[in-house]
């Protein structure tokens, strides 16, 4: 042997402990629900992440069950984060956002047995609490003056800390999410410890969310949502200061930006174009951050390019439940510097590039078989493979994978010659008109660029002659006038001719999945007599 590295396992616990050892001192602040705040620090999130794994053992929770939490983005979930990992516990984050049939199904196909919640849930927990048959034990977070339900502080409280991490291995889980199963039940991925370390890691280079020492980060994704981007794990591995808020009104947000000298945010587009209304609306400038990343869906020009012209940089992020969710950043390229605002503009409204630890390919929607070039213009169906993405789905019997081993996301995208990544649609979304395909989302992204227009939603309905043609379904900005006529005319120099919709039709709201993004599905049944003619 002519020499060796030392082993160690890559573990979440050892990145709390890192956090705890290296920047003990810096911030965690909390805006409850009830207008008031706390602070803590990463000293602060250990102490009681040990006291959580103590708290859960006396319980009776052994390495490998099931703890959810129904909660928003606060300092104590931050703590079961680590907490139920550090026992060798698996953490369920509940979106309580789903219909009442996928959150049942979800606790009981999870097979939870603590549940910890936000009071602003209560509601949720009385009407479900009979129908989740494995959960014991309910504990509640923040419970008001006078409420029977046992307290979270109170409950770790009864612990000395005096505990030591449970034996784990690198391949351990550590948290489990469900997608939002937007056809047929949800699914849940189960993320390990050595695929959230390694997520982890890749997320705080430069090429991702690029965190320091300096770096103060608000993230209004909620942490029940695709592991909150990973963001908890990132931000105590680079000892970032943490601002979170339970509540996600722009008022809110924008005071705490402010007071808190907040850096970087990170959200779905509709969270920027509340800012923009009520920043609007009270004559104040955006607030002052170094970057804002905008995941979830795409995010139209017009934000991308007020966003850049306050001096914020701007950087989509893609990615899914099933990678982690971590896949593509787009950050700026290496001649940012000698580009047009228009040209950065373009190019941030793409998906960015895949950060190391994953890889992409596209094949062709017709023959899977056929790998698509990465010239920049063949679009077809986006697969991607690496460490944090997943190989099977929580208790399922088979992976989930191509038989050479990639995992086909649902997307459609075109692949640049540098490496960024441009979906333009879902698989089951894409319009296809006379053989040709048509991008849903360029479409509806284009129509919002229209003062008039808050939202819009393009599906292909049937056509005699070309098969599908898109119908555009837009929802007017309170306030404002908007005919068909103009919208289309509006479209006219942004989008190819043959993509220009066949009909606009204006309707009072656009239906959106539990995590936020148009419901398709939901939109053809609402319109299910539609008939274009020939």
């Amino acid at each position: 042997m002519l020499g060796k590295m030392q082993d160690w396992d890559l573990l979440v616990t050892n990145v709390i402990d890192h956090a705890a050892r290296e920047a003990p001192t810096r911030e965690i602040v909390t805006h409850w629900a009830d207008g008031s705040e706390t602070r803590t620090d990463w000293t602060g999130i250990r102490r009681d992440a040990l006291k959580m794994a103590q708290a859960l053992e006396a319980l009776g929770i052994k390495k490998g069950d099931r703890v959810a939490s129904l909660a928003m983005n606060h300092a104590r979930h931050l703590v079961s984060w680590y907490g139920v990992a550090g026992m060798g516990g698996v953490l369920h984050t509940i979106n309580p956002r789903l219909f009442e049939d996928q959150l049942e199904y979800i606790a009981n196909h999870a097979e939870d047995r603590v549940l910890l919640y936000d009071a602003a849930f209560q509601p949720i927990v009385d009407k479900m609490r009979s129908k989740w048959t494995s959960i014991e034990h309910y504990i509640c977070y923040d419970p008001p003056e006078g409420s029977d339900a046992l307290g979270f502080e109170e409950w770790i409280g009864a612990q000395d800390g005096d505990y030591h991490w449970a034996t784990i291995d690198e391949r351990d889980p550590c948290m489990l999410c469900y997608t939002s199963g937007t056809t047929g039940n949800p699914k849940g991925v189960l993320y390990e410890h050595r695929s959230t370390v390694l997520h982890a890691l890749a997320a705080i280079q430069p090429a991702a969310f690029a965190f320091d020492a300096s770096s103060v980060m608000l993230p209004v994704v909620p942490m029940f949502h695709a592991a909150s981007w990973g963001l908890p794990f990132a931000g105590a591995m680079a000892g970032i200061k943490f601002v979170f808020s339970a509540v996600n009104e722009p008022a809110v947000l924008c005071d705490l930006m402010e007071r808190e000298n907040v850096t970087d945010s990170a959200g779905v587009p509709t969270v920027w174009l509340a800012t923009f209304q009520y920043c609007d609306a009270n004559d104040r400038p955006l607030p002052k951050l170094r970057a804002a990343t905008i995941g979830g869906s795409a995010a139209p020009k017009f934000m991308i390019r007020r966003l850049m012209e306050a001096g914020i940089r701007v950087q989509h992020a893609w990615g899914m439940t099933e990678t982690s969710p971590l896949g593509t950043v787009g950050g700026p390229t290496w001649d940012w510097d000698q580009l047009t605002l228009d040209q950065k503009v373009d190019k941030a409204a793409m998906q960015g590039r895949p950060v190391f630890g994953v890889e992409l390919r596209t094949v062709d929607l017709d023959d899977p078989s056929k790998v698509l070039p990465r010239d920049g213009e063949a679009s077809g169906a986006l697969q991607i493979r690496g460490p944090w993405v997943i190989r099977r789905y929580f208790k399922a019997d088979e992976d989930a994978l191509t038989p050479d081993g990639w995992f086909d996301t649902g997307d459609v995208a075109i692949l640049h010659p540098d490496g960024t990544m441009q979906i333009t649609d879902r698989t089951k979304d894409v319009i296809k008109s006379g053989g040709e395909w048509i991008s849903s989302v360029e479409l509806e992204n284009a129509a919002v660029g229209h003062p008039a227009v808050a939202e819009a939603a393009a599906i292909g309905m049937m056509h005699p002659k070309w098969d599908e043609r898109p119908v555009l379904f837009v929802v007017k900005q309170e306030g404002k006038e908007v005919t068909a006529e103009e919208v289309i005319n509006f479209l006219s120099d942004k989008v190819a001719k043959w993509w220009l919709p066949d009909a606009v039709e204006f309707v009072d709201d656009i239906p959106h999945t539990a995590t936020g993004k148009i419901s398709k599905k939901d939109l053809r049944d609402r319109f299910a007599d539609y008939r274009l003619e020939g």
